[in-house]
């Protein structure tokens, strides 16, 4: 219908039409559609307009089966709601809908019908988040990162956020108001706005959530600019601070802001913006009030910010710092901290002790709140006297050295832990050499050849595989459904497991729909830097697929799975299959259905396939001897330092 021959628009009406006439359409939900309407939104940089517009069609026409607002009509009716919600959201709308917007807006409409207009909205701003097309992952706080910070800070009538992204904190702390019955009012701030606009959407279904369970509620109060040049709310002083700031900006205001009042710990370096955001979130605090920041795990020891950092220890307004595990959130491969802070009150007496908490080490299937909580109200109740290999508490004057170095580990009692038995060490390093052993007699017998059976073989795609039967890919479903019920012992397998090759060990919300796994399924984990396929084992049989994996089932009359997942682990495959995550990660997407196998008869796969087994197994016992060789490393160093452990020259 448009377009060019390099890359033609077709008419989706009349392309699902005849798909679903040859019967090869896969039915989709209404949030499915309503995600894909705007995810294919052009031209993509308005992409968050069209999510915008979304959103406040929700808010104000909820479920009501009426024809299509105009522009004009959701705009008063936006007005009647509050009329600087209208002046913010007006410069996004157009004078007429487009007819890509009629689309988006009509299947909108048509999911409002089915679920809540706010689930709606959370659901299309999860898919918005999580979508290769945007940079609102880095935006954007996950749950349980946002969680722990206002657990930390408590409740407070006044929650203020200046860099709220798309207002991931500020809208839980507002939930957790209402499901409370407490009054609270939100404030936020953020530069981008379609970030604010989005932020404040979300906010208002909630406001309007409480002012329906006739509960008091203060609408949402968010403004768009630079908070650090331009603070929209210089006379601030909120019961509770949390902020997600950008890190590594070094534009971000020094020589207009030389002689700034906000600079009481002293003035930042150029160097050091992450100090400046703190004292800015500082500024904004009452007294006994309470902030938690996210910062980068340099800024704790950078010889630049040990000044401020001591003023920021020595007058008692630094209370903790928590090390938190890499991967929770963007950038992934770093242990972000939380610097729990409070504005000392001049009346009473200094606190002289501050609380070290590194998670760093948990393991993926731990629980991560609970300890970090009990640890903190421990510290608050002044019940602390018991340590542990994650937590400590310090006094202040341990800390003002020349470093002021904030980071969490140095200051565990690691030092002081007793070394392992003698005995256990040994039984280990047994242990160690029996799996070296195993391990070199997982890899096949291999040897040079001139054939090039599978390189002269005709390919066949995953993709025409798929469309011919003999080939099934399946993920969980990927929406998050925020009215389920919380994990209840349902066992999946994760990515982990599948990489360790070990029994399912994730826990998550039962999901019925989930596919379960088969014997000779393949399994993919969606993002890395290579393509690894094993084939499940006897232990994962019947459990449920979980995030973050693909499911590749052939049918065994005509492909050995370990032979195609062999194939599927070709290193070149990552360039073939893969592509960006996101804007700056480092990790890769995953896609097998881009790629192609080797067509060879049955005899001649399981030969191949039998090989490809023993390397999976040899790649998994590797990697269990690597750490355990690097756990026995560090005990017959300990154990020879502490004298449990002689190498027999001294007995």
């Amino acid at each position: 219908m448009a377009g060019t021959p390099g890359s033609p628009l077709f008419d989706a009406h009349a392309v699902e039409q005849w798909l679903r006439g040859q019967g090869k359409l896969h039915q989709a939900s209404l949030g499915q559609l309503a995600w894909r309407n705007i995810e294919n939104y052009q031209p993509a940089a308005q992409l968050e307009d069209a999510l915008i517009a979304a959103g406040a069609y929700l808010l104000v026409n909820g479920d009501q089966p009426e024809d299509l607002l105009t522009p004009k009509q959701l705009l008063a009716r936006l007005r009647t709601l509050d009329s600087s919600l209208a002046e913010l959201i007006s410069p996004v709308l157009p004078q007429r809908w487009t007819p890509q917007l009629v689309t988006v807006l009509d299947t909108v409409a048509q999911l409002s019908r089915e679920q809540e207009p706010e689930i709606a909205f959370e659901y299309l701003h999860d898919e918005y988040v999580n979508s290769a097309q945007s940079l609102s992952g880095l935006a954007n706080t996950p749950d349980i990162v946002a969680g722990l910070m206002l657990a930390l800070t408590g409740a407070g009538t006044v929650v203020f956020d200046f860099t709220s992204g798309t207002g991931s904190i500020l809208r839980l702390a507002a939930d957790r108001a209402v499901q409370d019955g407490v009054p609270s009012r939100c404030y936020g701030q953020e530069i981008k706005p379609q970030y604010a606009l989005i932020a404040l959407l979300r906010l208002w279904f909630v406001h309007q959530r409480a002012l329906k369970s006739g509960r008091p509620a203060a609408p949402p109060n968010l403004h768009i600019g630079d908070s650090m040049l331009a603070d929209a709310f210089p006379d601030l002083k909120a019961d509770v601070v949390v902020a997600n700031f950008p890190f590594g900006i070094h534009d971000w205001g020094h020589d207009q802001l030389a002689y700034d009042p906000r600079w009481v710990h002293g003035l930042p370096p150029r160097t050091e913006p992450e100090l400046a955001w703190v004292q800015h979130a500082l500024a904004h605090l009452r007294i006994g009030g309470t902030a938690a920041v996210l910062m980068p795990p340099a800024a704790a020891l950078r010889p630049a910010g040990r000044r401020i950092r001591a003023e920021l220890v020595r007058s008692g307004t630094l209370r903790a710092v928590i090390a938190l595990p890499p991967g929770l959130m963007p950038p992934a491969g770093i242990s972000l901290h939380i610097w729990v802070l409070t504005q000392p009150d001049p009346q009473l007496e200094l606190n002289d002790r501050l609380l070290f908490v590194d998670t760093t080490a948990t393991a993926a299937n731990s629980p991560l709140t609970e300890p970090i909580l009990q640890a903190w109200n421990d510290y608050l109740s002044g019940h602390d006297s018991s340590e542990s290999n994650i937590h400590r508490v310090t006094p202040a004057i341990q800390l003002l050295d020349g470093h002021v170095d904030l980071t969490p580990w140095r200051y565990l009692p690691q030092a002081h832990q007793t070394p392992a038995e003698p005995t256990r060490t040994l039984e280990k390093l047994k242990r160690l050499e029996d799996l070296l052993q195993q391990t070199r007699a997982c890899l096949p017998a291999v040897q040079a050849t001139k054939s090039t059976t599978t390189v002269r073989a005709p390919h066949a795609s995953l993709a025409d595989l798929i469309r011919s039967g003999t080939v099934v890919i399946q993920q969980r479903a990927g929406s998050r459904d925020r009215t389920a019920t919380p994990p209840s012992g349902n066992t999946v397998l994760t990515a982990d497991d599948v990489l360790t090759n070990r029994p399912a060990s994730g826990s998550f919300p039962n999901d019925e729909a989930a596919p379960r796994i088969r014997a000779g399924d393949i399994l993919v984990p969606i993002r890395g830097n290579e393509v690894i396929a094993r084939v499940a084992t006897p232990e994962q049989i019947d459990a449920q697929l979980g995030p973050g994996l693909q499911l590749v089932r052939v049918d065994v009359t005509q492909f050995d799975p370990w032979f195609v997942a062999g194939a599927l682990s070709h290193t070149e495959n990552a360039r073939v299959a893969g592509r960006a995550s996101s804007a700056g990660s480092i990790m890769r997407r995953i896609d097998v259905k881009r790629l192609a196998i080797p067509v060879l008869p049955l005899g001649q796969q399981r030969a191949y396939g039998q090989a490809f087994q023993h390397l999976a197994e040899f790649q998994a016992r590797l990697r269990e001897a690597a750490t355990t060789g690097e756990t026995l490393a560090r005990e017959i160093n300990d154990g020879l330092l502490k004298g449990s452990l002689t190498t027999g020259a001294d007995s």
